[in-house]
């Protein structure tokens, strides 16, 4: 129990003291997490809208798609982009593999399927109702989708959120397609997995807290910005 009080000191003195080692796994962990939630929210929040709003032939068997694939193992997501981008693989050539952006586009696959279902149950629990007075009271239908949108905003707030707090505490991914870098492409996670093996756990503890305080201070300003 000592070594996890210790390791809980070890975090908050370190990220208050500004330790290089710390505070450049931190920009990674922050600069990836945020990168792959952009492009993820670009690409899943339309997929959840479409499938929440329209009906179409083969919907249930994409709802289904996108279900399966929220569990989807992160191994095989690492293991597959890795074969894309080796030398050997077909984008080999844009030599991405070993960088920040090799951890973006593997956790922007881990990503989109989390928006997209959490973005699909947020607009279908809209009542359908709020569409049609849009349209009844004379607005047009980009107006009457953004009042959809804005009462599902609570949902696809939390869609977000959770696919953030999903790809910032990935380890495996970040591990297979970053390298573990030290001050390039080493997150914290990563970090934590190295210092444990080495057998630094409360080296590894104090980096599991800053991942926790980063995660924190993201859902405690979002919470300020509803409120505002």
């Amino acid at each position: 129990m000592d070594f996890l009080l210790e390791g809980i000191r070890d975090g908050i003195y370190l990220a208050l003291s500004g330790d290089p080692d710390v505070m450049r796994a931190s920009w990674v962990t922050v600069r990836v997490s945020f990168g792959a939630t952009a492009v993820a929210g670009l690409i899943g929040l339309p997929i959840g809208w479409v499938l929440a709003s329209h009906r179409f032939p083969g919907r249930g068997a994409a709802i289904s798609v996108i279900q399966t694939l929220l569990g989807f193992p992160t191994v095989v997501i690492g293991l597959v982009v890795y074969g894309l981008l080796s030398r050997r693989g077909p984008l080999g050539f844009a030599n991405l593999l070993f960088t920040p952006t090799a951890i973006v586009i593997g956790l922007v696959i881990l990503s989109v399927p989390i928006i997209s279902v959490f973005t699909m149950t947020a607009i279908s629990s809209v009542d359908a109702r709020a569409r049609e007075t849009a349209l009844t009271l004379g607005a047009s239908p980009r107006l009457a989708a953004w009042t959809v949108l804005r009462e599902a905003r609570f949902g696809l707030i939390a869609a977000i959120l959770g696919a953030f707090g999903r790809v910032s505490s990935e380890v495996g991914i970040a591990m297979m397609l970053g390298g573990n870098i030290r001050g390039y492409t080493r997150t914290l996670t990563t970090g934590i997995a190295l210092e444990s093996m080495k057998g630094e756990f409360g080296f590894g503890i104090a980096l599991g807290v800053v991942l926790m305080a980063i995660i924190f201070i993201i859902n405690l300003g979002t919470r300020i910005l509803q409120k505002s």
